[in-house]
């Protein structure tokens, strides 16, 4: 469960409420009983909860912590206490996963701002599981449409510093990840197309030379290990390509580029992946939706897709095993 100020209690309800979902996974939830109690209130949904291990199909168990009464946590608010709840299921979470007791991750949404409460140093949720689970690899944040993905080379970082942060192996090292995220999603062959950084791809070097210089490289030397990558395109055309089914994916280079498009397309059904980890992290592409909480309206569709990527992308893993 993430963070209780927000829509999440009453998105965990919504999820857990659902008959595809439950029959897709075993669903563990990690919080407190008395704030899902009062999500699925929020939601209108009446659950059965076991406090045993189940099976898919079956009701889905609680770890109930005991760690966070609803009436102390300020609805709608950056609070200590709606971070302090997020961070200890998270880590609950990913000490589960770690240890071989979960095949994927999934968190209704977080607040960064929140997190820093009680993590001073949080940056990220990428971040923050490579420390939980001793990580020494390279994993990266994914945004997920039904057959549309986004990768990005770089994520949370200043505009100003991206050109500097591109390189050939920044570029190529996310390209084998993306496609290796995709096949084990289920994708066989998959097709990414690279984006531009400058305006019209650089317009032969006029307004920049990294398409020449490091961007354009980069996709030959995928090509170079197989992989099915093309580009440079112009930013504000290649998701038109994406959308009508020409790529699978498109890897931009940086943050707003791919998100403001995706968001674009499909806001409410958006799902993020932390790939390259041990096991599938997945959540909703949205936020905590502080505005919203309480009011019972929160659309449960993002992260409902989100659970049923988890459960597809643990299904692949485990037959790989």
């Amino acid at each position: 469960m993430g963070d209780a100020a927000g829509i999440s209690p009453e998105l965990t309800a919504r999820v857990l409420a659902d008959a595809e979902v439950r029959a897709a996974a075993a669903i563990t939830v990690i919080g407190d009983a008395r704030v899902l109690a009062e999500g699925a209130r929020v939601a209108g949904v009446t659950l059965d909860i076991d406090t045993g291990e189940g099976r898919p199909g079956e009701r889905p168990s609680l770890r109930d912590l005991g760690h966070c009464d609803p009436a102390a946590v300020p609805l709608g608010q950056v609070s200590e206490a709606g971070g302090r709840f997020a961070t200890a299921n998270f880590r609950r979470a990913l000490a589960m996963a770690a240890a071989g007791e979960a095949d994927a991750v999934c968190f209704t949404p977080f607040n960064k701002a929140a997190m820093r409460l009680v993590t001073p140093d949080y940056e990220d949720e990428i971040g923050f599981t490579a420390e939980a689970i001793g990580f020494r690899g390279v994993a990266k944040e994914f945004n997920i449409l039904e057959g549309l993905w986004n990768a990005r080379v770089t994520s949370h970082v200043p505009l100003k510093d991206v050109a500097g942060l591109l390189s050939r192996e920044a570029i190529l090292e996310n390209l084998r990840l993306t496609a290796g995220a995709l096949r084990a999603a289920g994708v066989a062959r998959p097709r990414i197309a690279v984006a531009a950084l400058n305006p019209h791809a650089g317009d032969g070097g006029n307004f920049g030379r990294e398409e020449i210089d490091v961007i354009g490289p980069a996709v030959e030397a995928g090509k170079a290990e197989q992989i099915g990558c093309d580009g440079p395109y112009p930013a504000d055309t290649v998701f038109v390509r994406a959308k009508r089914g020409d790529f699978d994916a498109v890897l931009t280079m940086y943050h707003d580029q791919g998100q403001i498009a995706m968001k674009l397309i499909g806001f409410e059904a958006g799902v993020t992946l932390l790939g390259g980890f041990p096991f599938p992290i997945c959540t909703a592409a949205h936020g905590t939706a502080y505005d919203i909480a309480g009011r019972g309206i929160a659309h449960p569709g993002a992260m409902r897709n989100a659970v049923l990527l988890a459960a597809r992308m643990a299904v692949s893993g485990a037959s790989r095993r």
